[in-house]
């Protein structure tokens, strides 16, 4: 197995679903019960046997520099890669190509609260020599639903949890909601750059060819998830239990 775990963080957008909040600062350093997003994120890494972490700086990324060398996470390998202010993902990840150690990485986005077995699930993808392994967790809808069970209207909610939804006109096929964490060997990330380089949507552009291309495999995973997507999302995640999964 390696003894280089790379992960790849996505901190540079601009975060602008989170209206004023962002115009102070980058949405990874948006505090949750005290602690920013990233503190969260690099922590659990490290619990998972992460050792090399990579992060593409971009919008506000010297507060982010500076936060990271304030922590003094000095027991883990951090490399902080200015990627411009407004280069898309597949730019960033052009421009930290080079710092990639491990045969296998994991790239997630910069602004999601997770605690589950990321280390179980990484050295499962190198076992069976998957080449693409995306992560499957739950997400809360914030909008009103009238739920339905037996043919029976029996109760509306606001802010259920869930997993996946029917795709209409698709027979038989579920759409499972996307935790923004993906597993993927380094030379299919690296071989395919002409492909979504300049692409506007990262995930929409290469995501599909890496589906029908390579082995893809599908993971749920169990333990708390939560992304910080706008000001909603900051104040469900304030009210959560998070702090236990992260002395």
């Amino acid at each position: 197995m390696e003894n280089i775990r790379t992960a790849v963080i996505l901190c540079g957008g601009r975060g602008l679903r989170l209206g004023s909040i962002s115009k102070k600062i980058p949405k990874s350093l948006v505090k949750i019960q005290g602690r920013p997003i990233i503190w969260y994120i690099i922590n659990h890494l490290k619990k998972n046997n992460f050792n090399h972490l990579i992060l593409p700086l971009g919008y506000k990324g010297n507060l982010i520099r500076n936060y990271i060398k304030k922590e003094k996470f000095f027991d883990i390998k951090i490399d902080l890669v200015n990627t411009g202010i407004s280069s898309n993902i597949g730019t960033r990840i052009k421009k930290i190509s080079n710092k990639i150690q491990s045969e296998n990485l994991l790239v997630l986005n910069g602004d999601a609260i997770f605690d589950f077995n990321l280390d179980k699930i990484f050295m499962k993808h190198i076992k069976d020599n998957v080449g693409v392994t995306f992560l499957n967790a739950e997400s809360t809808y914030h909008f009103g639903t009238v739920c339905v069970q037996n043919n029976r209207v029996v109760n509306f909610e606001r802010n259920i949890v869930f997993e996946s939804v029917n795709v209409k006109n698709k027979k038989n096929m579920k759409a499972f909601n996307y935790a923004g964490l993906l597993i993927i060997k380094k030379d299919i990330l690296l071989k395919n750059f002409k492909f979504y380089e300049k692409s506007e949507n990262f995930e929409k552009k290469l995501y599909p060819m890496l589906i029908k291309k390579y082995t893809s495999r599908l993971v749920k995973m169990n333990g708390f998830f939560h992304s910080i997507d706008n000001v909603k999302d900051i104040i469900l995640a304030n009210k959560k239990k998070i702090k236990k999964n992260f002395k």
